[in-house]
């Protein structure tokens, strides 16, 4: 089997400046966390801190990103816009407050969370410590999902709070003093991210004893997958809700008076997207022609969807495969390498 896997060559991140104007931020991207901490050499506040005191948590803070944008190129695969980190379309997209800048936050923010948490767990010197939790009455309430019978919690949890504070006082603390609509948007779709792994924690137990007895059952919390995270935050951005300023000023309602009013785990967004079909400098689209597509389906990666309904060309492609595999004593498995001719399909 051959596989392929890809890793981004870049780390995202997105960066407020002051106002432009009275009712709208820039938002900039950077290629390296540590150019943002330049800008917050000589500040203070938590993110200040973070640059200029702990560069354990920053190095890993950058995992995270970068863990993000990875799974945000993944979901969004077959989609006009692919999460290109090309910074000339990535840029014009997150100027904008679309379905797709909302998931790009949601998705970072989540990436800090995972990465910064699994880093505690294992050890990391970034200022924190496991995840300790004492059995409750009322655990059985808060936590329908706990085993019955006789068990205890491990020593040591993944401590996912901690990943939620460092990664808002990475991302969130800049925009406290403002109330704007982008920054409203924004700081929901943070916390959206992070709650795709807090409430899908699980609990796992394993038993201890001798011969296979359960004389103690130990029992620890434990994050979902990445994967799992983003194909969740995938199916929230699919039903995302659009919305507009309320009347306070601080805060945001549906669009139409029968939408219902999105929950703390959905992706809003207040702008409609582009149709990313024809290359547009000012919305940093590249345009769909010459991507791969499948002439068999009907959904995104479908000629239909993705050609705009340009049409396509179907074109031969040769790839290498491993062939002619035999089993060699002992143990290795030789394979030979042959070209074969693959059909795929160009839009036009």
């Amino acid at each position: 089997m051959h596989v392929v896997f890809f890793v981004p060559a870049v780390y995202l991140l997105l960066v407020t400046t002051p106002f432009a104007t009275a009712s709208r931020a820039a938002d900039y991207l950077v290629i390296d966390p540590n150019q943002t901490c330049k800008r917050a050499r000589w500040s203070r506040g938590k993110m200040a801190d973070i640059c200029n005191k702990k560069p354990g948590l920053l190095h890993q803070i950058a995992r995270g990103i970068a863990l993000g944008q990875n799974e945000c190129q993944y979901q969004f695969r077959f989609r006009r816009w692919n999460c290109t980190t090309a910074k000339r379309s990535i840029k014009k997209v997150m100027l904008r407050d679309t379905r797709e800048t909302g998931f790009v936050n949601a998705i970072i923010a989540a990436g800090i969370t995972y990465q910064v948490t699994r880093a505690c767990t294992k050890g990391e010197q970034i200022g924190c410590s496991c995840s300790k939790r004492k059995r409750k009455k009322n655990n059985k309430k808060k936590y329908p999902q706990l085993p019955e019978g006789d068990w205890e919690w491990d020593g040591c949890g993944e401590n996912i709070e901690f990943g939620i504070k460092k990664s808002k006082d990475f991302l969130d603390t800049r925009y406290k003093k403002r109330s704007d609509m982008k920054t409203l948007v924004k700081l929901h779709n943070y916390v959206a991210g992070r709650l795709a792994i807090k409430n899908y924690m699980r609990t796992v137990c394993k038993c201890h004893g001798l011969s296979g007895s359960c004389t103690l059952k130990t029992c620890t919390r434990k994050m979902p997958s990445f994967r799992e995270v983003g194909n969740r935050l995938k199916e929230r951005f699919d039903g995302a809700a659009k919305v507009i300023a309320g009347n306070d000023g601080r805060s945001f309602e549906p669009e139409g008076a029968t939408i219902k009013r999105p929950g703390r785990v959905d992706l809003v967004y207040s702008e409609e997207s582009p149709t990313f079909c024809d290359p547009d400098n000012a919305l940093g689209s590249f345009g769909t022609r010459d991507r791969t597509c499948n002439d068999s389906s009907q959904g995104e990666e479908g000629c239909g969807i993705l050609c705009c309904g340009r049409g396509f060309v179907p074109r031969q492609e040769e790839v290498q495969v491993n062939c002619n595999c035999t089993f060699k004593y002992c143990c290795e498995v030789q394979c030979d390498v042959c070209n074969v001719t693959k059909k795929i399909n160009m839009c036009m």
